[in-house]
């Protein structure tokens, strides 16, 4: 019998000493987490998507209330309702929470865009960079094999035509798709903007246009219809200031390679009434100061 139970004591002792050893380092190298934390990570949506800018959402929780400089805004699947929420609770302004949402810049669709190789390997954008710039004759455009789909988490980007389109329903402009395609062609842009130039290419028109029918050619039509001085052709790319944009569509109706678009529709002939009216009077005001000079 003593010889059963010299070991049972034994063992009962070892594990009374640990737990007082546990006991005593739990008090010793205790950390106080701030309840700030907690709370601010409760409110916080879970995505763990990485848009604003840390690992994760409790890295942010943290890190917003360790720095009092980092806005409450960079949540954008949280968008205004959860940054407002996080400033309540660490006595902040909340700020201005712009709502955004990804754009792709290619609109080289299987049948406006050409083709020079056939990529055999894994179905993966930067497995096929790797090897080369893209399989299509354009360098600058959407290579189609669907990193973005892969990264994004909401459903909200896939790959449609050869080339990545997204749901604006879906998107919560975490980032993912921006950070995941290797051709750098994705974009966080405000929600509220509807007209983009959905290309990248800077070749010279003819070049571009001989590698996509929906490339950009740099004729500067969509700068003159502009009233409000929000696109420029630079590189052989037409741009615009998205600060500027006032969305009236003009420049995508007149575009007449579609490589502008926009989400809210002009009808035809709306449309080529305001570029006409808009021709005129840019043409005035050049006159005008023409003979001023």
């Amino acid at each position: 019998m003593n010889g059963i139970m010299t070991p049972v004591l034994l063992v009962a002792v070892i594990g009374l000493v640990c737990s007082a050893l546990l006991v005593f380092a739990s008090k010793v190298f205790h950390v106080t987490v701030d309840e700030r934390v907690t709370k601010v990570r409760e409110v916080l949506p879970g995505a763990n998507c990485g848009g604003c800018g840390f690992a994760g959402c409790d890295d942010y929780a943290s890190n917003l209330v360790a720095d009092e400089s980092l806005p409450c805004t960079k949540c954008s699947p949280g968008g205004a309702g959860v940054a407002a929420q996080i400033a309540e609770i660490l006595g902040r302004s909340a700020g201005a929470s712009e709502p955004m949402v990804a754009n792709v810049m290619c609109n080289g669709t299987c049948d406006a865009s050409r083709t020079v190789l056939e990529w055999q390997g894994m179905s993966s954008c930067k497995g096929a960079k790797g090897w080369f710039t893209s399989p299509n004759a354009c360098m600058f455009g959407c290579i189609g094999l669907g990193d973005c789909a892969e990264a994004c988490q909401f459903d909200a980007i896939g790959v449609v035509d050869g080339v990545a389109r997204v749901n604006r329903e879906n998107c919560v402009a975490c980032g993912a798709c921006v950070g995941a395609c290797p051709q750098k062609i994705i974009k966080l842009v405000p929600q509220k903007n509807q007209v983009h130039v959905l290309c990248s290419s800077t070749d010279k028109g003819a070049v571009a246009r001989k590698n996509c029918d929906n490339a950009c050619i740099g004729c500067m039509k969509c700068t003159q219809v502009c009233n409000f001085d929000a696109i420029t052709v630079e590189d052989n790319l037409a741009r615009i200031d998205q600060a500027k944009c006032k969305s009236c569509g003009l420049c995508a109706a007149i575009c007449p390679v579609g490589a502008i678009n926009s989400f809210r529709k002009l009808p035809k002939k709306e449309a080529a009434e305001k570029a006409a009216a808009a021709k005129k009077a840019k043409a005035s005001a050049a006159k005008e100061a023409a003979a001023k000079a």
